[in-house]
């Protein structure tokens, strides 16, 4: 793709609902923390492609921060199967031996009825490729951002994980003619 491509990179707001869960697509944001929302509007590019998730908590991020962005699938959060709409500590109670072994390998392990991490790198990388020159807002998930920062600085998935990216933080990459670049990762904007 000819050109440069600079991406601003935004976790959506909290989910308002039950902490320690696995939510569903259609779990709502939480959009309370005006004064975020509106710093953070305020370190968008203007004139920028603007894209989410389909996901409800992306779209309604998004559209609170003045976007209305074209949902892309690829860049869907990892897709947790059988496991969305459970709550972490019911599975580690429950879930058996197929929840104690995903978590030792969180990368390649796949939830039942869902995808692996690498899985969702792959998906990741396709997103990305269709993103044109030019600036471009990406309102997605936590586990969208460490794919990207995956690709950007050619890392394994696995360390990939390691990153924390909070709801309503920043993270800028550039995609260059000489390759990735990263500016900012996990900035929190107030």
């Amino acid at each position: 793709m000819e050109g440069e491509t600079f991406l601003w990179l935004i976790r959506h707001a909290p989910v308002d609902g039950v902490k320690g869960t696995i939510h569903a697509a259609d779990a709502p944001a939480d959009l309370g923390d005006r004064a975020t929302l509106q710093a953070l509007r305020q370190r968008l590019p203007l004139d920028a492609a603007s894209y989410a998730s389909p996901a409800r908590r992306t779209v309604e991020t998004a559209r609170a921060l003045g976007l209305e962005p074209a949902q892309m699938g690829e860049f869907s959060e990892q897709d947790f199967g059988d496991w969305t709409g459970r709550r972490h500590d019911e599975l580690a109670a429950t879930g058996g031996e197929a929840y104690a072994q995903f978590w030792s390998d969180p990368a390649r392990a796949r939830p039942p009825g869902g995808e692996s991490f690498e899985d969702q790198v792959a998906r990741v990388r396709l997103g990305l490729s269709q993103i044109g020159p030019g600036s471009a807002t990406l309102v997605v998930h936590s586990g969208t951002i460490r794919a990207a920062l995956c690709i950007a600085l050619d890392l394994t998935p696995q360390a990939a994980l390691r990153f924390v990216i909070d709801p309503l933080s920043l993270t800028r990459i550039d995609r260059l003619a000489t390759g990735w670049r990263v500016v900012s990762v996990n900035q929190r904007i107030s």
